[in-house]
């Protein structure tokens, strides 16, 4: 059956319509964040169920726990699937996500939920790990002559740890790691600063270009004297993920990242409500085992299986579109293009150019969740790309967010005041005046205004007319 065509216009004013409400009842979610944009309903109906049920008895806000099982779904995923929606161009699902929140915004527990079952994963894998070292150390004691008369192995290989989670690591254990896990890692950090801040800790090197370079999937190899041999690793795949409270963005932007392209390779989940949650005597149970069929839908894509070459690599299976899906998909980016071409600022084009390699990954990582939720097949669909780009636009809209807190972050306390005093809409004339009351002459004004005027603080409406964002 053909599928019915969705136009991106279409798609855009869906974006805008306040998203359907669940079935819970009002005492149910009180307390907790019921506003959301997040667009949880691009998940399978499956996922969708364990988020709304997670608010309801838990107390999780959708917008932290949805896109961390985005990021787990991702992670099982590895390098068992990829796309090529351009013949030679292909991607795969690697996401990098920071969940933006103030204290108490309950940013955490839902990140180490979506990521329990892959934590299980790897806790019975050292369990079995410990079990073939005993074993590997008790031959190794044994003589070789010996070895072979009880039929052991004369020449015993050390075993390998195999995992999915890693944290705190230098680039140097994350090549090891990762050469005895070629299937895929995921770096969880609780605290997101954590990660970058640590870029550099143990050599002279840039961290931020070994990141970047992971997240294009390019070839990995490590020949720093510090490593046991040289490691080359074919198809790099770490996913990475972490919280972040709002007044330490500036430091993510720091040291060349707001213009050396790592800043844009992030997405960024910010919640309107960021209230502390209280407790609810009267919250009750699940109504379903929700983290039974949570952890059921990972299981399903860890145990995916795919064909391994001669070296070790997996052979990842190639997901195709459907007409309607590539013709969707094609006629969105043309038309973000056009806009940005339009005379958009840099920052703009920045964010626009990462976003639309996220958005076909989005066609990847949607497609297997709702295989993996019994909810679809491996092919992807026109009503897979329509949600893909939903989940795009809102990532845009949160992108903008964080450049708009880093610069006002940045700005010094004058820029500050006039930017408040400014309404939503005004003029040239109307911003002098508002700007000469701050003590800011109007030169200095006309100029900032023309710098900011880029998207992320103003918007240019047409000749001497401008709105704040």
């Amino acid at each position: 059956m053909k599928e019915k065509m969705i136009t991106p216009d279409a798609i855009i004013s869906e974006m805008e319509k306040l998203r359907a409400s669940g079935q819970e009842t009002e005492q149910e979610t009180t307390g907790r964040n019921t506003g959301t944009d997040f667009p949880i309903d691009v998940l399978p109906y499956k996922m969708q169920r364990i988020v709304r049920e997670a608010r309801a008895t838990i107390g999780f806000p959708e917008d932290y726990l949805a896109p961390s099982m985005l990021v787990a779904v991702a992670t099982a995923i590895g390098n068992t699937m990829i796309v090529e929606h351009i013949p030679g161009w292909k991607e795969n699902a690697i996401l990098f996500l920071a969940l933006v929140g103030r204290p108490g915004a309950c940013k955490s527990h839902p990140l180490s939920y979506a990521m329990q079952p892959l934590i299980d994963h790897d806790s019975e894998m050292a369990a079995q790990f410990e079990k073939e070292m005993r074993q590997y150390l008790d031959t190794l004691n044994i003589p070789a002559k010996k070895r072979a008369e009880q039929g052991l192995d004369p020449n015993p290989r050390e075993p390998e740890r195999k995992r999915f989670i890693i944290s705190d690591i230098t680039p140097e254990a994350v090549h090891r790691i990762h050469s005895q896990n070629k299937r895929g890692l995921c770096l969880v950090s609780d605290e997101f600063s954590g990660w970058f801040k640590n870029f550099n800790r143990y050599n002279n090197g840039s961290e931020s270009e070994f990141w970047m370079s992971v997240f294009s999937h390019k070839f990995a190899m490590a020949d720093r004297k510090s490593s046991a041999s040289g490691i080359f690793i074919r198809r790099p795949f770490i996913c990475v993920c972490g919280t972040i409270q709002p007044e330490i963005l500036w430091e993510l932007a720091s040291n060349s990242r707001s213009s050396n392209g790592f800043l844009e390779r992030i997405l960024f989940v910010i919640p309107v409500n960021q209230d502390m949650g209280k407790w609810n005597k009267e919250r009750r149970l699940p109504t379903f085992p929700m983290t039974e069929e949570w952890k059921a839908v990972l299981q399903k894509l860890m145990s995916h299986s795919t064909e391994v070459d001669a070296n070790g690599d997996f052979v990842p299976r190639m997901l195709g579109f459907t007409q309607e899906a590539i013709d969707l998909l094609f006629d969105w980016q043309n038309e973000m293009t056009d806009r940005c071409n339009a005379g958009q600022s840099d920052t703009v084009r920045a964010i626009a150019s990462k976003l639309e390699i996220y958005a076909v990954r989005f066609c990847l990582i949607l497609q297997a969740a709702h295989w993996a939720c019994g909810e679809g097949e491996l092919t992807i669909s026109a009503d897979t790309v329509s949600k893909a780009i939903r989940l795009t636009e809102y990532f845009r809209a949160t992108a903008t967010k964080v450049r708009k807190i880093i610069t006002e972050q940045a700005m010094p306390d004058i820029q500050c005041a006039v930017l408040a005093d400014l309404p939503e809409h005004f003029t040239t004339a109307e911003g002098v005046a508002i700007a000469g009351r701050n003590g800011m002459s109007e030169r200095t004004f006309k100029q900032w205004l023309k710098d900011k005027a880029n998207g992320i603080l103003f918007i240019r409406e047409s000749h001497g007319k401008y709105s704040k964002i």
